[in-house]
């Protein structure tokens, strides 16, 4: 990884202690080693950054390709272990990224929103996550954020908001089998994003709101 990366981390680090009050909570389910996708809200730029660090361990970003345009941001977006993916359209490239990642043992994110959340509350989310999760069977870490919708403009600077990190337990989606479908997709989609509620407030868990979760067996 480039230098950057650790530098990076440490100054990234050091921001969320002492422009917020940060707190991170179920870091012990964060399996130490051992291919991983982490699925999580998504609410403001700030939280890949704080991914990166709450996680624990190293982690690589699906990011949207807008991000790369810009040969110099691409650099520095490439060198904290992000790459692309064109949203909704079916990016084999993406998925074929997202899966060599997995393979190599490694820790992949993604927001199954594909993009901010301007209300804060949960947002139908497209089923990238889920097809990667069915073609891998990888466990899966949900991770719910509050808070940083907080940061923007300048102010948010004085008020030094409160942000919690929301880990939960790892869980498996079933074999794929004859579910790798637009129906099944679409029911191990909702299935992973109420997973992603029950570790938000309830004003926070928007079109997954008063859903049963339906427990799949790990």
């Amino acid at each position: 990884m480039p230098w950057f990366y650790y530098v990076g981390r440490v100054i990234v680090r050091m921001l969320f202690i002492l422009l917020t009050r940060c707190q991170v909570k179920g870091k012990e389910n964060v399996p130490r080693q051992g291919p991983l996708l982490v699925v999580a809200n998504h609410l403001n730029l700030a939280d890949p950054p704080l991914l990166g660090v709450g996680l624990g361990r190293r982690a690589i970003f699906m990011a949207k390709e807008e991000l790369f345009r810009s040969r110099f941001s691409a650099y520095f977006i490439r060198g904290f272990g992000s790459f692309p993916v064109h949203r909704g359209k079916l990016d084999r490239k993406a998925i074929r990224q997202s899966e060599q990642v997995l393979t190599d043992g490694l820790a992949l994110v993604m927001f199954p929103e594909a993009s901010r959340s301007r209300s804060a509350q949960l947002q139908p989310a497209f089923p990238g996550s889920a097809l990667i999760a069915m073609r891998s069977g990888v466990p899966i870490l949900p991770v719910g954020i509050t808070g940083t919708e907080k940061i923007k403009g300048l102010s948010w600077i004085l008020r030094r908001p409160r942000i919690t990190v929301n880990i939960g337990q790892p869980f498996h989606l079933p074999p794929a089998g004859s579910k790798l479908t637009k129906d099944g997709l679409a029911e191990h989609t909702d299935f992973i994003m109420e997973r992603i509620a029950e570790l938000l407030p309830p004003k926070y868990r928007g079109n997954y709101a008063g859903k049963e979760t339906r427990r799949h067996e790990d």
